[in-house]
């Protein structure tokens, strides 16, 4: 998947400084602390709806996958095969509760966050959620456009991936749609298409 090259505001781990905000007001929160939380299914664009929203609107951007491993200074894939899932999802739960503390931000989250303890209504209760949904065909082809690696992926063959996210898709759907807001997103395979997917997130969030 095509990106714009990061901005100034993206951020990784909160180092820089926010540039002003604009036409936040629709979002109903208070005005000084706006949190904008995306949450989906891997490969749904998370990461690369947040870099673009976050040039477009001067906010600084975590990918919480990103937190995690800088904050623990190893990789997804690491922490897995080192403290398995459970132990991932401890440490998953703990640095949202950091992050989402962090005032004028965008977050995106793992695909599996909203799914485990009581991570959704946090979610909710922090800032404005929304639900970047995708069908499971966008879904496969834009993680075999992503370079990213997925651990619950490895080892599987392209039968398999498309299986395994459709049976996944059934029993994430229903945290997944506790979001505030839902966007539909089709296939985001170049700037101009994430940007339609921008547009229709600010209309979501009444964002001028």
């Amino acid at each position: 998947m095509q990106e714009k090259p990061q901005d100034e505001t993206t951020n990784h781990v909160g180092n820089q400084q926010p540039l002003p905000r604009k036409g936040l007001g629709g979002l109903g929160l208070d005005s000084e602390r706006p949190r904008i939380i995306l949450v989906g299914y891997m490969g749904s664009g998370k990461t690369t709806v947040g870099k673009a929203l976050s040039a477009d609107l001067g906010m600084p951007f975590y990918d919480l996958d990103w937190y995690i491993e800088s904050r623990m200074h190893k990789t997804v894939k690491q922490i897995f095969d080192t403290r398995g899932e459970e132990g991932f999802r401890e440490i998953e739960r703990n640095m949202l509760h950091e992050v989402a503390e962090f005032e004028n931000v965008i977050i995106s989250c793992g695909g599996g966050t909203p799914c485990f303890f009581d991570n959704m209504d946090y979610i909710n209760q922090q800032g404005e959620s929304v639900y970047l949904k995708c069908s499971p065909e966008v879904l496969h082809r834009h993680l075999k456009m992503g370079k990213t690696v997925r651990p619950l992926l490895l080892n599987k063959t392209h039968e398999e991936v498309e299986n395994f996210i459709r049976e996944q898709l059934v029993v994430r759907e229903p945290h997944y749609s506790k979001a505030k807001h839902t966007v539909d997103v089709t296939l985001m395979d170049n700037y101009d298409k994430i940007k339609i997917t921008v547009a229709k997130l600010k209309e979501a969030l009444h964002i001028a």
